[in-house]
């Protein structure tokens, strides 16, 4: 009866446990621009990765500036619309993309700060991409269906007319703080190198220590990724916080344990536990390379979202979160932690599809066997 007694109350000890409330300290904080909204656009990738880049420019420069996510969007399009069109159609073209095509939109048109270019007119208070992308989709649909029998030579021309009709036109000079720029000068003066960056993944399908490219629906651009080991790419957003380097990230945000409204991404490991997890501590899964896999083969997880690490926290219990910047603004009712989710190593383990950092954050061992 004693021992009985016993394990009942070391169940109930462990009850009361798993039912905590969440409660956090802060082990890692790194600088960063405030949280704010990318609007009713599917530009999450141009909001974060910029976001990134003015971490980086505080990283290098001591200077927090303000850049236009929209200016990446506004040149991003084009390319996209090329290549939908001259793929005929076997292509994606949507408003979604990587954190890659930030770093080839500023290698090719640099960086302009929000005040020049903000992608919207005066009596616009947010954005709102879905006429824009409507209208574009609409285009090179026409252009792939090629109704004339011969395409028209100007079809590009007309593309970009309609993205300055909704976005404004490409600054080519501008002031900022007393001093003229153009978009290259203003990026040579942040410090901003774009082949300093590097995006690295973790699957099975594919070589580890190799660069290869994820088929996946928002890598229109088929950008190539370095591939290294689960537990290496865990290792290395780390690193890259302890050393002071914020981290880009691609991740799945569908999944019922993500939620930006109580602030916290977790993997239960009962899914019993899956919506009680969002405001208490429950025991998380164990995430193996061959379960990571076996989700992203069989499309539970899937790339949705890009967001950007910028810190590392603790529960009560010791558990490892990350600190997440989103771009879905800063009201109390729809997103906690003031815009930030708080990820579980569990949860970074199974739905992060990608990283990019400075190649520089890349632990030494790891980068010798990717030759960076």
């Amino acid at each position: 009866m004693r021992n009985l007694l016993f394990i009942l109350g070391l169940l109930s000890s462990i009850t009361l446990l798993a039912q905590q409330p969440y409660k956090f300290n802060t082990v890692i904080d790194l600088e960063t621009t405030p949280v704010i909204s990318q609007g009713r656009t599917g530009t999450c990738w141009s909001f974060s990765s910029t976001s990134f880049l003015e971490s980086e420019i505080i990283r290098l420069t001591g200077t927090e500036i303000d850049l236009s996510e929209m200016y990446t969007v506004r040149n991003t399009y084009p390319k996209k619309a090329q290549n939908y069109v001259m793929r005929q159609g076997k292509a994606q073209f949507s408003e979604g993309g990587l954190a890659h095509d930030v770093m080839n939109s500023v290698r090719d048109f640099g960086l302009v700060p929000q005040e020049t270019y903000s992608g919207m007119f005066e009596e616009q208070t947010g954005h709102n991409h879905a006429e824009l992308s409507a209208v574009l989709k609409a285009m090179v649909e026409t252009y792939v269906d090629n109704p004339g029998r011969k395409l028209s030579k100007k079809w590009d021309d007309a593309v970009e007319a309609v993205l300055d009709v909704y976005m404004g036109e490409n600054p080519k000079l501008f002031n900022y703080k007393g001093k003229q720029y153009s978009p290259e000068s203003f990026l040579e003066m942040t410090k901003i190198v774009p082949d300093d960056y590097v995006t690295i993944t973790s699957f099975s399908h594919a070589p580890f220590y190799s660069e290869f490219i994820l088929n996946i629906p928002d890598n229109w651009s088929y950008g190539s990724m370095y591939n290294v080991p689960l537990d290496e790419m865990i290792t290395t957003i780390d690193n890259a916080l302890e050393k002071g380097f914020t981290v880009e990230l691609d991740c799945d945000v569908s999944e019922r344990t993500f939620s930006s409204k109580d602030g916290v991404a977790v993997i239960p490991r009962n899914s019993n536990n899956n919506i009680k997890a969002l405001q208490g501590v429950y025991p998380e899964m164990n995430i193996s390379q061959e379960y990571r896999q076996d989700e992203f083969e069989n499309f539970t997880t899937t790339d949705d979202h890009l967001m950007h690490i910028t810190g590392l926290l603790r529960d009560q219990n010791g558990t490892k979160y990350y600190k997440v910047k989103n771009s879905w603004g800063t009201d109390e009712s729809r997103n906690a932690n003031g815009g930030y989710v708080y990820f579980s190593e569990s949860y970074m383990r199974l739905k992060a599809i990608s990283i990019m950092i400075h190649k520089d954050a890349v632990p030494q061992a790891t980068a010798k066997k990717l030759n960076l």
